[in-house]
């Protein structure tokens, strides 16, 4: 297993050191390389630094009070509003905040035939391997990395800020770690893994 793998940690504290741009843009190559169904690459980058990524915070502050006043897009999880303004916090101490976009994609409102549903899944999987490297090429060179998917209690106003084609899919915040957490605990192969023999 390559070392990132068993040492990467999703870091929640950030020093106050910034991010270089030469830096951002490796950790986003890294993320260009990820293989994709059909070799779609349906992934946008949208780095947000200083007054722009205070913007994007700002909005998350406005999508979380929109969901706490009763107009939800996801009104089964208010429970989880809590965890969304630690993340608006996060987001707002990180020195870079990209958000990835999927230009194939469709808003989570729209009904799909059985046809776009697999390809918007295919897709989904593509866009988390691109997550995926973005956040093993951090650990490579030392910076902290954390995947949101908090933002989708702020959908409507982040996408909106963003101003990208297709869907919002993620967010990832990028800067040096003030943390080295623990490895948090893993199910036992034996517990996930079936096999099947002739």
């Amino acid at each position: 297993m390559i070392p990132e793998i068993s040492s990467r940690r999703s870091i929640r504290q950030f020093t106050g050191e910034p991010v270089s741009r030469e830096e951002i843009l490796a950790v986003l190559e890294a993320g260009n390389r990820a293989p994709s169904a059909k070799n779609r690459q349906p992934w946008r980058f949208l780095v947000l630094t200083g007054k722009a990524k205070s913007e994007a915070v700002e909005a998350m502050r406005r999508g979380i009070e929109r969901e706490r006043q009763g107009n939800a897009m996801l009104p089964g999880s208010a429970r989880h509003l809590a965890g969304a303004e630690y993340t608006a916090r996060i987001m707002e101490q990180a020195p870079a905040l990209v958000l990835v976009s999927n230009p194939l994609g469709n808003p989570p409102d729209r009904p799909l035939s059985p046809e776009e549903r697999v390809y918007e899944l295919a897709n989904l999987q593509s866009v988390g391997a691109c997550v995926e490297n973005i956040c093993l090429e951090a650990e490579a060179r030392g910076l902290g990395s954390l995947w949101i998917c908090d933002i989708f209690f702020a959908y409507e106003e982040l996408s909106r800020l963003a101003g990208m084609e297709g869907e919002l899919a993620a967010a990832v915040a990028l800067g040096h770690p003030a943390e080295h957490p623990a490895s948090r605990p893993r199910r036992k192969l034996a517990d996930i893994v079936e096999w099947r023999e002739d």
